[in-house]
């Protein structure tokens, strides 16, 4: 018997269909994929499960019972725990107060600290290789990288010992060795009797992780195929139609094209005496292991963090960046990792997101600003990124991960940058749109612009870098150029560069002195 079937699953947000009938079914003990395009459905179906969305139409049947799941709490009575690309966590509490919030254990009707302490040590166990040195339940969420954070997400969901546990994009901002240690806890939490609903872009760990796969088109469920007997290219079909061509690199660029950015001896708290310079038309990635101050660097380079030391010129002219305004009259743009809280307004509408950072360019006298000129201006970039939107007055939030990310970047095209700072912009989107990302991208350094790309997946930063800077512990070790820029050579100069700084930190033998 399933320990899941939901089906006829209906949901409409205003004239927006979300899901139209969809559908899914799930055994005890299976790690079942959930794929499709941005705006498929699936997070909708996920909210729905987890209920945190009430649907118009649903049946809903757990272990051979018609149910209805009003709220989170219904669901987390019926065994049901859901991680989003959205975290949850309250960023002033500590992570031991984050991971029992809203399940704390109670003695006679009074918290039972013992008892919770107890169950927190136990998770932090299970996840602590996957955080940094030093966090301790104890520790800040705030304090945490983004990376860590959902880390804490995710233990938080599974320390509820649920019997069907939903990730959506829970893989999308953690490295390499987060990712294979949170693969292990799901195994382990299957093998246990569990079932666990996977949502990843990323198709390899689909392959990797799930047993079956279940694909959305439109809010309509396509087709469930097993795994074992399909490929990664079968699955790309299902998904988008046909194989998406990616942006090829610029092959154009030679060594004597005119330097744009160039930083020196640039330091801060997190990063230290960064060097490096891009040419216009030019995409420079920051390889290394994640969490090596990639992300600190593109928001030093903005202004959203201090730099204590360097110099930063544009087009050979230096540039004194104290804020985030410095950084945009300099010709910067930056598209942050976490859109939801970085990137956008999200309860406000489309058009204000797209308009925001340009609107005194289109006013007049640099105050009065005219509506149909903003009504214009993001039509424009709705129709120039080809989103997929209900209307320009619609909250940003009601978009697919895809389309809000190409919100994020109208919003600075319409500035027109000359520098682009892209923090994993790909994250939790399909591989359709990342395939237009990449598109849009190369259009811009097409024109002349330059682009400081980061990633969380290799493959990625080897199919759009034109050349790679290797980051460890805040510093650039290492580069790569021509074919070095592979997936391979990416992870073996990530590994080989943390293995040298062990080596060379490890206490030496006497007798090596001779």
């Amino acid at each position: 018997m399933s320990v899941l079937e939901i089906t006829n699953v209906v949901k409409h947000y205003g004239g927006v269909r979300a899901l139209v009938g969809a559908s899914l079914t799930l055994e005890a003990g299976e790690v079942h994929g959930l794929i499709g395009p941005n705006g498929s459905g699936k997070s909708t179906l996920n909210k729905v499960l987890c209920g945190t969305v009430a649907p118009d139409d649903a049946t809903i049947v757990i272990d051979g019972k018609t149910v209805t799941l009003r709220s989170p709490m219904d669901a987390h009575r019926h065994g049901i725990a859901g991680v989003y690309q959205q975290l949850s966590l309250i960023p002033e509490l500590t992570v031991g107060q984050n991971l029992v919030l809203g399940v704390e254990r109670t003695r006679a009707g009074f918290l039972s600290t013992t008892s919770a302490r107890s169950a927190v040590t136990a998770v932090l166990g299970r996840f602590g290789p996957a955080l940094g040195r030093g966090v301790s339940e104890q520790t800040k969420v705030v304090d945490l990288s983004p990376g860590e954070q959902q880390i804490i997400e995710i233990a938080k969901a599974v320390l509820k010992r649920p019997r069907i546990l939903v990730l959506d994009e829970a893989t999308a901002s953690l490295h390499r060795d987060q990712v294979g240690l949170v693969f292990r806890v799901v195994r382990e939490i299957c093998r246990e009797g569990a079932a666990v609903v996977f949502v990843s872009h990323r198709i390899d760990e689909i392959m990797q992780l799930c047993t079956r796969a279940t694909l959305l088109r439109s809010g309509e469920t396509i087709a469930t195929v097993p795994i074992a007997s399909t490929t990664e290219s079968e699955l790309v079909r299902l998904m988008v139609g046909e194989v998406a061509t990616m942006a090829a690199k610029n092959t154009s660029l030679s060594a004597d094209s005119s330097v744009l950015l160039e930083v020196s001896g640039l330091g801060g708290d997190v990063i230290h005496d960064v060097s490096f310079t891009v040419r216009a038309g030019e995409v420079v990635g920051l390889g290394g292991l994640q969490g090596q101050g990639q992300s600190e660097l593109l928001l030093t380079l903005f202004g959203a963090m201090k730099a204590h030391s360097g110099t930063v010129l544009v087009g050979g002219k230096h540039h004194r960046i104290r804020s985030s305004r410095d950084a945009a009259h300099a010709g910067f743009a930056l598209v942050p990792g976490d859109r939801g809280t970085q990137g956008m307004f999200a309860q406000r509408s489309i058009q204000e997101n797209v308009s925001i950072v340009s609107l005194a360019d289109r006013a007049w006298l640099r105050f009065l600003i005219s509506p149909r000129r903003e009504r214009a201006a993001a039509q424009e970039m709705v129709e120039r990124l080809h989103m997929t939107i209900g209307g320009l007055g619609d909250q940003v939030s009601t978009l697919s991960g895809g389309n809000q990310q190409k919100v994020i970047i109208a919003k600075w095209l319409l500035a027109e940058p000359t520098i682009i700072l892209l923090d994993d912009p790909t994250k939790g989107v399909d591989i359709s749109a990342k395939a237009e990302i990449y598109g849009i991208i190369r259009r811009m350094t097409a024109a002349g612009a330059s682009v400081v790309f980061n990633s969380s997946d290799d493959r990625e930063l080897a199919v759009i870098a034109d050349r790679v800077l290797v980051m460890y512990e805040g510093t650039v070790r290492g580069e790569l150029i021509g074919e070095q820029v592979s997936y391979d050579g990416l992870v073996s100069s990530a590994l080989l560069i943390g293995m040298v700084d062990e080596d060379s930190a490890a206490p030496q033998d006497p007798s090596d002195a001779h």
